[in-house]
C-alpha cells in the first residue's frame, strides 16, 4: 500500500503541489476575520468554478451528461444555501464598499473538498481510465463537482444580496 502511495506522489506533477499549497494558504486566510471587497468575495467562486468545471472536463468530457450533472448539483446546492440566513458577524459597510466577514472554516473544507475530488478522480482515472465511461461514476463525480460549485456561490450570492438590497439590514452598516 504505502508503495503505491508513493508511486503516486512521484508520479503527481509539482504543479500540483504548488496548486494545492495555494488553496491551503486562501484557505487558513479564510479562518479569521477580515474585511474584504465585493471584487474579492467574487473571485473565489470564480477561481473555484473553473477548477471544478476543469474537473468535469478534463474527466468526463466524453460522458454527454456530465455538464448537465454539473449544473444540476450547482443550481441545487446554491438554490438551498440562499435560503439560509448569512452567518453571525457578516456586516457590510456601505460607505467603504466592504464586508467584514468571521472566520470560518467552511471555504478552506470547500478548497480542499474540490482539490482531493480532483485529485482522486485523476489517479483513480490514470488506473482505470474505462471509469470516465461509467455513468454512475462520471455523473455522481460532475454532480459533486457541481454542489462545491453551487456552495462556493451560494456564499458569495447571499453577500452579493447584502450588499445590493436595502441599505439598513440587521447585517448593515448604514453610510
Amino acid at each position: 500500500m504505502s508503495q503505491m502511495l508513493i508511486q503516486i506522489l512521484t508520479h503527481t506533477p509539482r504543479w500540483v503541489f504548488g496548486l494545492f499549497l495555494v488553496l491551503l494558504a486562501l484557505g487558513v486566510q479564510q479562518l479569521f476575520t477580515r474585511q474584504v471587497t465585493l471584487r474579492r468575495v467574487s473571485l473565489l467562486p470564480v477561481v473555484m468554478t473553473g477548477l471544478s468545471v476543469w474537473g468535469v472536463i478534463s474527466a468526463f468530457a466524453m460522458q454527454p451528461l456530465a455538464l448537465p450533472a454539473w449544473m444540476a448539483g450547482a443550481v441545487l446546492a446554491g438554490g438551498v444555501l440562499l435560503q439560509f440566513p448569512l452567518p453571525a458577524g457578516v456586516r457590510y459597510d456601505a460607505a467603504s464598499r466592504r464586508f467584514q466577514l468571521p472566520g470560518s472554516a467552511v471555504p478552506l473544507a470547500l478548497m480542499m473538498g474540490v482539490f482531493f475530488t480532483k485529485y482522486a478522480v485523476g489517479v483513480t482515472l490514470a488506473q482505470a481510465p474505462e471509469l470516465a465511461f461509467h455513468g454512475g461514476f462520471s455523473l455522481g463525480l460532475s454532480a459533486l463537482y457541481g454542489l462545491f460549485t453551487g456552495l462556493f456561490v451560494g456564499r458569495a450570492a447571499r453577500l452579493w444580496r447584502l450588499a445590493v438590497g436595502d441599505a439598513v439590514t440587521p447585517h448593515t452598516v448604514a453610510a
